[in-house]
Parts: C-alpha cells; structure tokens; sequence
C-alpha cells in the first residue's frame, strides 16, 4: 500500500525517484512542508544566502551534468529573487525546475506575509511556463511534464507552485515512473539528403556550430570527411578540435566574420540561435543558400531567412550526417586564409582590450586538463571567449542570453558540486563580483576547491568604453570596492594576489587541491 504523506514531502520523494540528486534553495515559514522530506528521500539540499544563488547554482550544476537543476523558494519575495537565473536559464537553453510556495487565497484576501497580485504570472515572464498546482495529483503530473519536457524539446526553466494548504495536506503517492524514455525529434532521411546532395556541390561549405551541438567525435569526422570550414558560437566552444586547419573559432562576433561567410557557397548552422548575442549584427552576412538545423521550430523561421529547414535534434543530425559516405569532397578552403583571419581578429581583439590576452594565455597554460570554466559579464571574459579555444564542448559557461552580472561565482559552485572531484573555475570581474559575492560561504561550507578569478579593472570598465564610444561623458561607473582579498579570507576562504604571470601559474596550482574556494585577486597590472 501506498504510503500518504504531506505533499510536500511526497515531491521530495518524487524528484529523488525521478533521479534528482540535489536541491538548491532557502527554507522560509511558507515553503517548509518542502523541507519534510528532503532527508528522508536521500536528496541533498545546498543552502544558498540568497535565492538569486540558488538559481545560479542550480543552473551551474544543470549545464554541468546535463540533469536538471532543481530550486526550493518560498512565496512572493523568494521567487521574485530567483527569477533572474530564471531568465538567464530560459535564454541558455538550461533546464531549471524552480519550485515554490505560493498562497492559498490572493484575490479577496489583503496584507499576507510575501502576497503578490499574481505571482504565477510574474514567473512566466522569465520562463519556458508556470503553473499552479492545486492538487497532488496536479503537482505530480506538472513535475513530470517538466522532466520529460527537458529531454525532447529545447531546454528551459519552467516554474511550479502549490498552494501552502496543499503543502501541507496529506497525499496519496506519486505514480511510478513510466518504463519508456522520451527522445527528441529525429532527423528525416529525406532532410539528410538533402542536405547531402548541397553538400555534395559545393566547393566553400561552412559550417556553424552552436551550444545545441556536443558530438565532438561526429563533428570532427564530418569536418575531415567534407573538408569544410567552420565557426563556433561562443557556447559551442570545443565541438572543433582547435587544431581544425579550417576552423575561424568563436569569431562570429567580430564584423570579418560576415565578409568570410560571404565567400561560403553554402552555409549550414546546426544548433544555435545565430541570435543578436553570437553575431552582434542583424544578418549573418550570407549570399549562400542556408540550412538551419534546430529542435526549436522558433529559431528555423527567423530573419536569417533559411533556405532548408530542418526540426530535429542536432547532435542527431550531426551523426547521421557524418556516417554517410560520399564521393571525395573537393574544397576551396585554405589554411593560410583561416589563420590570416584569425591572426587579425586576435590583433582587433588586443587592441580593444589592451593586456587582457597576456593574462588570458597564462591562465589557459596554467589549468589543469578538462577544467570546466564559468565566467561572468566581464571584460576579461569577453576578450578570452574569443581566443580561448576549448579541446571539448560544454565546458565553458557564460551567461550569454539574459547577461546577469553576478552569475560566475554561485554557478560555478553548482557546477563543482555536480563535478566532485574534477577542476573547476570561476572568471568574474570586480564590480559583478559584489552582486553574489555572499555564496562564498555556501563554497566554504562544502569545501569547495574552486578558484574564483577576480578581474579588478576598478570600475564598470564595458560601460564606461560605451559611454565614450557613444559620445556620453562616463558616469556611475567607478564604486567602492573592499578588500577583495581580506573579503574572501573573512568568509573563510584562502586569497592570493599574484603580481607576475609566474607567480599566477603557481597559485592557481595550489588552489585547485586547496580544501576550501580559493579567490584569486588580478588587475590590469599584472606582469609578465
């Protein structure tokens, strides 16, 4: 027989059927019932200081271990601060489960503890949808939606809530979970043909390669058998093995990049949006017929104007492609040119961002093998996703979309606590480092060995660069910053400020076998 308990308790132990492990979140007087039964399911709870944290946790651990980050928040306030990871999520393609409390009656009831006017719709504006749950059994049914939902469409975050009465109330069981797997689309033999025979004409193919691509093998086979050119988009860092002879890298942003795709006589982009943050230009540049290849039929009707459309999932496609045999293909590819474009993007980028790229290539000596990155809206960040090529995809986290500042160094932590064990690190600069810097205490508490890099330019340093490119004398961008240093240690974490590019090498090794977070203090005067 069925056991009955509160339905709070019964969720926690459905997520841990379902194969959820941790949980981030803040318990409150609302959302407690949730707590009942966390211990007893055998799941883990990662206290954060703030809900916005939570969020950024939980989706550092779901881009990490590819499974789902789940959140506990409380009614009113506690969803209002976790709704900007939600954002960032929805716009990432992560999947995040946020679930809260919510109250029993809003409509003809005034002045509660945490009342909204329509909490329920405020969270939908951040996320992929947001339902209430006013029975167990709908409770039940939303939580599996969601589940399933992250496997076979584009991944977002998606928010239930359930009145505090229902919390508590006793329920009947969850259903047992269904023996069948849900897969995502799958490609069409006649799309792959297609595909094939442009392919099969074409002296210039290029292709685009977005963070909705992770088959490295299947892409390098399918670059070396086709003989085409490539890009990445920022996310799709490391599906290209960065030894590619004809591989641009992630130059997608910089204004080249439209004159090279120009030249294409055929363009493919499989898994990404070519959205306003990967090409920072309202066309890609184009003359070619395009094919787009994506799960999300929004993305194959936008303005780029594709010429074959393909709804499928693109790790999918990529294989089928790749294991098809053919003639051998002739291209009009060279080396010399990727490199000679390579070469003066790196030059734009060093000269926009003088004696950031020095720092960049010391730090990428000096990490160990597989480390995974998360990085924050910093100047540093945007001068290393350009140059930093990564040997394996999903292993560098940024927050492109939504661009949270703050997001680095509470995501970080959800991706080392899903990593235990492996290296991992947060980029984060000095004022976005004041927006989350409390979770260093969750990092202490768990032990973390995380180094957190912390750019210090002492100021706004992007927006005061806009201000002046757009004729605005720079205001509000200068704050008082602490001691970062004496900051980290009074949390209980260690500090280093190296001056010398040596000395770095040095403490980023220790920090990565220290037993607590590491925060590794750089400015614009570090030496060689």
């Amino acid at each position: 027989m069925s056991q009955t308990r509160p339905l709070g308790a019964q969720i926690s132990h459905m997520l841990k059927d379902r194969g959820i492990e941790v949980i981030f979140g803040i318990p409150g007087v609302h959302n407690q019932e949730m707590y009942r039964g966390i211990d007893e399911a055998g799941l883990t709870h990662v206290l954060a200081r703030h809900e916005q944290g939570a969020g950024f946790m939980a989706d550092g651990y779901a881009r990490a271990t590819g499974k789902p980050g789940v959140a506990y928040v409380i009614t009113g306030p506690g969803l209002c601060n976790i709704m900007t990871p939600m954002g960032q999520a929805y716009s990432d393609s992560v999947p995040m489960l946020v679930l809260s409390s919510c109250l029993d009656e809003v409509a003809a009831k005034r002045g509660q503890l945490h009342q909204m006017k329509d909490q329920r719709a405020a969270a939908e504006t951040v996320c992929d949808w947001s339902h209430e749950a006013r029975t167990p059994e709908a409770a039940y049914t939303l939580i599996d939606r969601a589940l399933s939902e992250f496997k076979i469409q584009r991944p977002r975050s998606k928010h239930i809530q359930v009145p505090i009465a229902v919390l508590e109330a006793d329920a009947q069981a969850f259903p047992p979970r269904t023996p069948s797997t849900p897969q995502p689309a799958q490609p069409r033999a006649s799309d792959v043909a297609q595909v094939r025979a442009l392919l099969s004409e074409a002296r210039r193919p290029l292709f685009i390669f977005g963070g909705g691509v992770g088959e490295p093998t299947a892409v390098r086979r399918l670059l070396q058998t086709t003989k085409a050119a490539s890009f990445t988009t920022y996310a799709g860092r490391g599906v290209v093995a960065p030894d590619a002879p004809l591989h641009f890298g992630s130059a997608l942003a910089r204004p080249g990049s439209a004159d090279v795709i120009a030249t294409a006589d055929l363009v493919i982009a499989i898994g990404t949006e070519l959205a306003e943050v990967d090409i920072w230009r309202a066309r890609l540049g184009h003359d070619a017929p395009l094919v787009r290849v994506d799960i999300d039929p929004e993305v194959l009707n936008d303005a780029q104007g594709a010429t074959v459309q393909v709804l499928c999932d693109a790790n999918a496609f990529v294989r089928t492609l790749a294991d098809l045999d053919g003639a051998e293909p002739q291209t009009d590819w060279t080396a010399q040119e990727v490199t000679l474009a390579r070469a003066r993007w790196r030059s734009e980028i060093e000269a926009e961002r003088p004696g950031i790229l020095t720092v960049v290539d010391a730090l990428r000596e000096a990490v160990p093998d597989g480390t995974m990155i998360y990085s924050d809206m910093t100047q540093f960040a945007y001068a290393a996703k350009e140059v930093w090529d990564m040997d394996r995809p999903g292993h560098w986290h940024h927050p492109y979309g939504f661009g949270t500042l703050g997001y680095a160094t509470p995501a970080a932590i959800g991706g080392a606590i899903g990593r235990a064990g492996l290296p991992t690190m947060a980029i984060i600069g000095d004022y976005g480092f004041h927006y989350t810097m409390q979770e260093l205490g969750v990092a202490v508490e768990l032990g973390l060995s995380l180094p957190i890099i912390l750019w210090d330019n002492g100021k706004l340093g992007e927006i005061e660069d806009s201000m002046t490119r757009a004729q605005i004398a720079p205001n509000a961008v200068v704050a008082q910053n602490p001691d970062f240093c004496k900051l980290a240690e009074a949390f209980g974490a260690r500090a280093a400020a190296p001056t010398s590019l040596a000395e770095l090498a040095g403490v980023l090794k220790q920090a990565f076998s220290a037993n607590c977070p590491t925060l590794i203090y750089l400015t614009p005067k570090i030496t060689g």
